[in-house]
């Protein structure tokens, strides 16, 4: 602790909580300032100077989004903590996103609160270093994870391995980073596509502005104006206070439409125009805003191929198209595997506090053969699954999920389509199938139970996309499953 006070803001329109903060905060050597809505917690901010702000989610006066947004205007370095409810979680971690440094639920707990302020408050010179330091060098790849703090929203969650594949994806951001052409990223998902964003972002001119990242295909039609654009208090029902939208959180850095295929075709207008006037309005206001955005946009399709199909409109692909980026699947970079596996496990041991040394022959055998649909995001968990359930010096099999521990054995012999072992209805789920063979040949040619429940399955999928004009976001919606689950499916099904 430094000898001088460090001085603590609190935002926060319960009186109670405030004054228990307060007294805690003091008896723990913080100085500490209160403010009981959100334009006046401003207004201390520029007067108190403090070194770390907590703030309530839901204020009166603005949402947890706005203030953030300003305060990150003034003092970008200064560690905000939101403090939130558990219904609110989801929200406040997509917050953590526009630059919170990280979330505190309540009921607030005393031993939280102070590791959380400890790191916070420790983590801010190094935060500023390491991001120079990524921004000097090529690769995070480099880095030792568990040597690194927690770190803001614009370090990069990605690593560049020494696989030819790598280097060319390494090569197109630097030479593209510097500029302000608009860049599209296409990848399967959980290929890395955001992080090549942020990597864009880290190594442009406008790093020292916000980074903010919007998945399209996560928010409902009816909502995708207000979040992209905002919206005035009033400007239709539910509408109660002034809502600070993505492009003016965005001005001066770089937005990321993440799946910006799923966008209504309606919304699509609406940014066709922004794109090319670099200005806009709140839903329900009048004042035009300039913008000085640049834009990041990222699709698991090909967007000249949903141009032709009536899907997305040509001219705004037109205008998004000054440069793409395809990032490949990581079955595709067999080279950089077990770097990927390996970057996971430092990351883990780091969370866990463990020592877990690295991988018996036979995980890295599954690794090297296992397709990977999921890919770094599925790599990611995996590891983090094993490492927990590890309690020796290396990550054995048996902690891997079925599907990876067994594919092999799942695959299918050249000769005969068949699978090697008859697997019963929940192994099924995850078995890719090859060689065009039709569900019948993979459970069997005699009927039972569980073919009829594959049929039925593949049957209703198949009608849901059909339905929606295989607008996969809306599909797992309908089928009440997240888009990953369904990928898989219509990986399986041949879809």
């Amino acid at each position: 602790m430094n000898q001088i006070m460090q001085r603590i803001l609190v935002i926060d329109d319960d009186t109670d909580i405030c004054l228990l903060l307060r007294r805690f905060l003091t008896k723990n050597n913080y100085e500490v300032a209160i403010a009981h809505d959100g334009n006046t917690g401003l207004v201390l901010l520029q007067e108190f100077r403090p070194d770390l702000v907590m703030t309530d989610f839901r204020l009166g006066d603005m949402d947890g989004g706005t203030i953030l947004l300003k305060i990150k205007e003034k003092f970008p370095f200064i560690p905000v903590l939101i403090i939130t409810g558990y219904s609110d979680i989801k929200i406040a971690v997509n917050v953590m996103k526009l630059g919170a440094y990280d979330y505190i639920t309540k009921p607030l707990f005393p031993d939280e609160i102070l590791l959380t302020i400890k790191n916070a408050l420790e983590s801010t010179e190094s935060e500023q270093g390491s991001m120079q330091s990524s921004i000097g060098g090529k690769s995070i790849g480099n880095e030792n994870p568990s040597e690194n703090k927690k770190k803001s929203s614009k370090t990069p969650k990605y690593i560049f391995g020494d696989g030819a594949e790598s280097k060319s994806l390494l090569r197109q951001i630097e030479l593209v980073a510097p500029t302000n052409y608009s860049v599209m990223i296409y990848g399967e998902s959980g290929s890395g596509k955001e992080a090549v964003a942020q990597e864009i972002h880290l190594h442009s001119k406008r790093v020292n502005q916000p980074f903010i990242a919007m998945d399209c295909g996560a928010i409902s039609k009816d909502l995708a104006g207000s979040e992209l654009f905002g919206h005035e208090k009033g400007a239709f029902t539910g509408a109660l206070t002034q809502k600070i939208g993505h492009f003016e959180m965005a001005n001066g850095g770089t937005i990321f439409l993440d799946e910006v295929a799923n966008l209504p075709y309606e919304v699509q207008v609406l940014l066709l125009r922004v794109v090319q006037e670099r200005t806009m309005k709140r839903i329900g206001g009048t004042k035009e805003i300039s913008l000085d955005v640049r834009i990041v946009v990222a699709s698991n399709e090909k967007l000249h191929e949903a141009s032709k199909r009536g899907k997305f409109r040509e001219d705004l692909f037109h205008r998004f198209n000054e440069f793409s980026i395809d990032v490949p699947p990581l079955r595709d970079r067999k080279t950089d595997i077990m770097v990927f596996a390996k970057f996971f496990l430092d990351q883990t041991n780091a969370e866990l506090g463990k020592n877990v040394k690295g991988f018996s022959p036979d995980v890295i055998e599954n690794f090297m053969t296992y397709p990977w649909y999921g890919n770094l995001r599925e790599m990611r968990n995996v590891i983090k699954r094993a490492t927990l359930l590890t309690d020796g010096d290396w990550i054995e099999a048996k902690t891997l999920p079925f599907e990876i521990s067994n594919y092999s054995r799942l695959l299918f012999t050249d000769s005969v389509n068949i699978p090697i072992f008859q697997p019963n209805i929940q192994q099924f789920n995850e078995i890719p199938i090859v060689n065009n063979t039709s569900i019948n040949e993979v459970i069997g040619k005699k009927p039972s139970l569980k073919s009829a429940a594959v049929e039925a399955e593949y049957e209703m999928i198949l009608k849901v996309l059909k339905d929606v004009n295989f607008n996969k976001s809306k599909a797992a919606r309908l089928l009440n499953i997240d888009r990953k689950t369904l990928y898989n499916k219509m990986k399986i099904f041949e879809l």
